[in-house]
């Protein structure tokens, strides 16, 4: 939401913004938020008054709307911070970069290494490692590296990544025989900056035959947090090639696969959580906002929460998570998940499915990371009033 007055002919450094949460809203909480056309795309401050301190912010357009996205300190009500263009655009190597390692890009966060975006190895692109903010990888290297004391099974389980395992009845799931690919075919980066990088991608799903059966649009926002590890995925699924037929199954469909320390079956801490309260295998096949999924890593607690956009298709979506480490956002498998109606769906030729989810990584549990805040300030963010004045 957006509310908006103008007083005479305005600069960049004449606007000032007052954010009204709908509750209180948690610290490394990032908002995207509408941006009136006059505000020049950008590097910006944000600051209560001249002499406090100040948080970076972006003013950019993407798919033709002009937003600015910022990660917020906490807020208990309405805060109103003034716009300033910031000329120095931060210290070099600060925020977020997309680095390329051959056909690969290794994601960096104030220099360092939080995440590989892979699509040199396997049937479909991925994120290889994923680094929290305790400095550990949250999920695990198999079968990409081995390591000793992990699990070895479902070698198609690539620690983060989206696809389905029954499209046009075509397996993009696993790697078995006659097994799907999914192929990038174009990138744009948006980045670095100090608050966020985008990753913009189109993937065309192969058949066996090598038929092309639909493409899709992924978006990759990571930002530039501190306490905790925040990004956005988003995927357009299109119906190019004809009508489009997700079939009702369990093996989908955007999946991460935990640490094995974090297993709840090994029974050394590891814990499922869903937004209704229904822990480990209760919360298997059930509809819910958000799922977190805690447990050891490295000698300390830690966690990855999936929050599902209220905007995401079937939302809220049912969970293909299990207590030996898969963790997956299924809408389609009603049939396993013991529903009575069937969970596939049809996409007419021409159209679209959107799917929208944001990933945190958290040290603690579920609980003492406030993933039921986060997920307030996620799908209810801060309405916004720009004021410009001369």
């Amino acid at each position: 939401m957006i509310g908006l007055a103008v007083c005479g002919t305005t600069s960049a450094k004449d606007w000032s913004l007052t954010f009204r949460p709908s509750g209180s809203l948690q610290a490394d909480t990032p908002i995207v938020a509408p941006a009136p056309d006059g505000v020049d795309e950008g590097v910006y401050r944000l600051s209560t008054d001249a002499d406090a301190a100040s948080t970076p912010a972006v003013v950019s357009t993407v798919d033709g709307k002009r937003t600015l996205t910022v990660v917020l300190p906490a807020l208990s009500g309405p805060s109103t911070f003034f716009l300033k263009k910031d000329d120095a655009k931060g210290s070099p190597g600060a925020g977020v970069a997309f680095v390329p390692q051959g056909p690969n890009l290794e994601i960096q966060i104030d220099g360092k290494r939080f995440a590989v975006h892979r699509v040199d190895v396997g049937a479909k692109p991925f994120l290889f490692p994923l680094v929290g903010p305790t400095g550990d990888s949250y999920t695990r290297a198999f079968p990409m590296e081995k390591v000793e004391g992990e699990d070895e099974d479902h070698p198609h389980q690539r620690s983060f990544w989206f696809t389905h395992g029954l499209v046009n009845g075509v397996d993009f799931w696993s790697e078995l025989k006659n097994h799907g690919t999914i192929k990038e075919t174009e990138r744009t980066i948006s980045a670095p900056t100090p608050v966020l990088g985008r990753l913009t991608t189109r993937d065309d799903w192969l058949g066996p035959d090598g038929a092309k059966v639909c493409e899709d649009e992924r978006m990759l926002i990571v930002y530039n947090t501190r306490s905790v590890r925040v990004l956005d995925f988003a995927v357009k699924l299109k119906a190019t090639e004809g009508p489009l037929v997700l079939g009702d199954t369990k093996e989908g469909t955007f999946g991460v696969r935990v640490a094995s320390s974090m297993d709840v079956t090994k029974k050394a801490g590891g814990k499922i959580r869903n937004a209704e309260g229904l822990e480990d295998d209760k919360a298997w096949g059930k509809p819910s906002p958000w799922v977190d999924y805690s447990g050891p890593v490295g000698g300390k607690t830690v966690g990855i929460a999936i929050l599902n956009h209220p905007q995401s298709f079937r939302y809220p979506t049912t969970w293909h998570v299990r207590t030996y480490g898969l963790f997956a956002a299924n809408p389609f498998g009603w049939h396993d998940f013991g529903q009575s109606e069937k969970g596939d769906h049809t996409i007419p030729k021409g159209e679209s499915a959107w799917f929208g989810y944001r990933v945190i990584l958290h040290a603690g549990d579920g609980p003492s990371a406030g993933i039921a805040g986060q997920f307030a300030g996620y799908a209810s963010p801060p309405s916004v009033r720009w004021i410009a004045a001369n």
